[in-house]
């Protein structure tokens, strides 16, 4: 067992079964707050955001028969298949937007859901603006800063997410961290300096 299990799992017990309703279930409870956070993080909407969680989730249930616990440490498996996930809900934006226009209606939530939502989503006001500062930078760039600054995975977490080698993440950290702190667009990127050396 790596070090990296043994400090998120507690002595003598084992990860849950994935490929199980409990097991699952209980993986859902224990994860289901940091899979919101990411997600609103980078999304506005709070009904888009409840159904793209859901969406990460049931995802996460097909792909759980692959799932190896000693393979790194579980939020950074769900981030990886939250980025797809939301890179894919990206790429048909277009096309269902112009299908959600001729819609009258929409997927409804209940007020007391939609108001928790939206307060998370305030609460990560300033992150995604940050996000947005970060347009600029190339995708691999922006995706390694994401992870480690916005989500705290560790280089290691987001080279797992990735499915890159932790030295590509920390080359695309140390060029994202120059860019932002060039002296040509100091007010372009104005990235405060302690969540760029949390990037180390």
């Amino acid at each position: 067992m790596g070090s990296t299990e043994q400090e998120t799992v507690p002595a003598g017990i084992g990860p849950p079964d994935l490929t199980t309703p409990e097991g699952f279930g209980a993986f859902y409870q224990e994860h289901i707050d940091a899979v919101l956070g990411f997600v609103t993080r980078r999304v506005a909407d709070p009904h888009l955001a409840a159904d793209l969680t859901a969406d990460i989730f049931l995802a996460a249930l097909k792909a759980a028969p692959e799932y190896r616990p000693d393979r790194g440490v579980p939020v950074a498996w769900l981030y990886g298949i939250a980025r797809n996930v939301l890179a894919g809900h990206a790429r048909g934006r277009a096309r269902e937007r112009g299908a959600m226009e001729r819609l009258s209606g929409r997927r409804l939530l209940c007020d007391e859901d939609v108001a928790a939502l939206e307060e998370r989503i305030d609460a990560q006001r300033a992150f995604r603006k940050l996000a947005e500062r970060h347009a600029a930078l190339s995708e691999p760039l922006r995706a390694v800063l994401d992870l480690v600054v916005l989500d705290g995975l560790s280089p290691a977490e987001a080279a797992q997410a990735l499915g890159v080698t932790q030295a590509t993440v920390r080359v695309r950290l140390h060029r994202a961290r120059r860019i932002l702190r060039s002296a040509s667009a100091p007010s372009e990127f104005p990235v405060p300096a302690h969540q760029l050396e949390a990037a180390r």
